[in-house]
């Protein structure tokens, strides 16, 4: 790696804001797949005893290696051997317990038994704003690490001991697999390509002050018309330089963003779906309810209660 490379990989981590969301250890209670596999958020599955399918071709991730799938991608996953029940992501929602089994932390990578498997979602977002997983326009793959499957084991005990300075551990800890999955790509030399397409979001500050203005009005006007006065660029060819940037179209991009917070939203707050949809920039809640279940293949509020079903443990 020449040092042009060490620098444009340093910018990307050190730009990158880790967020952790959730982690558990589970027991399969039987075959199940989940014909549209989803989460806006990265998801790493450490598949201790048993397999995992997924994707068209029906690759497998066998017992001690992990699985990563990128917020944002849909799949088809198969948990465990054999005849399985098929379910959509929505349906899994409401018959979750039926086939997972939250449980107490075995020591050590290895399980025996019935099939587990060490899962953890995260969030690893450029300056806060973009998806970097995303924009690396890249498929579920396999990972064969045992550093990374032992951070997730810290994080899930950590997560479960509730002890004082627990958030900052994890915290530290959610960083720390974050980078060490760049790592495993940069040293595979995983999506070459995709990274280095990835540091054009550096050599452009209008792109920057792009995302930040995004973020931070995402209930408000981002019109392409609001979008060429922040760039300097003209109305007709804002939509071509944003996707020239990062291979979106920008109000795609937007609603992602609008969504996303949505999300977060409907996880963290008591407040109505009316009242989010306006507060993410739609005025009308039939509208806002529609593209949500087109997003994400679920109503937003079957998606509250499923969100809240998976976090209890």
């Amino acid at each position: 790696m020449d040092q042009r490379q060490l620098e444009d990989y340093n910018k990307i981590i050190e730009s990158l804001g880790i967020k952790y969301i959730k982690a558990d250890n589970i027991k399969l209670a039987k075959p199940v797949t989940i014909s549209d596999f989803h989460d806006s958020e990265n998801t790493i599955i450490f598949i201790k005893k048993g397999e995992i399918k997924f994707g068209e071709k029906g690759e497998i991730a066998n017992a001690g290696e992990l699985l990563f799938i990128p917020g944002g991608f849909t799949t088809s996953i198969t948990y465990g051997y054999g005849s399985s029940v098929t379910l959509t992501n929505e349906e899994l929602g409401h018959r979750h317990e039926e086939f997972f089994k939250s449980d107490v932390m075995p020591s050590g990578l290895r399980s025996v038994g019935v099939d587990n498997f060490n899962y953890m979602t995260f969030e690893a977002n450029i300056f806060d704003t973009v998806n970097f997983f995303k924009t690396l326009d890249i498929t579920p793959f396999v990972i064969k690490s045992d550093k990374i499957a032992e951070i997730i084991a810290e994080i899930i005990i950590e997560d479960s001991g509730r002890k004082e300075g627990r958030n900052r551990v994890i915290a530290l800890k959610s960083e720390h697999l974050a980078i060490e999955v760049i790592r495993y790509i940069i040293d595979n030399r995983l999506f070459v390509e995709q990274l280095a397409t990835n540091s054009t979001y550096f050599k452009d500050p209008r792109l920057l002050d792009l995302f930040k203005y995004v973020k931070s009005n995402l209930g408000g006007d981002l019109s392409n018309k609001v979008l060429a006065e922040i760039t300097n660029v003209s109305e007709d060819y804002v939509g071509q330089y944003f996707k020239m940037l990062t291979g979106m179209n920008p109000q795609d991009y937007i609603e992602y963003q609008r969504m996303q917070l949505a999300l977060d939203l409907l996880r963290t707050t008591k407040k109505s779906i009316r009242t989010i949809g306006h507060e993410v920039g739609y005025k009308d809640t039939a509208y806002f309810c529609r593209r949500f279940k087109m997003m994400y293949g679920i109503p937003a509020g079957k998606m509250r209660r499923r969100e809240t079903l998976m976090n209890i443990k």
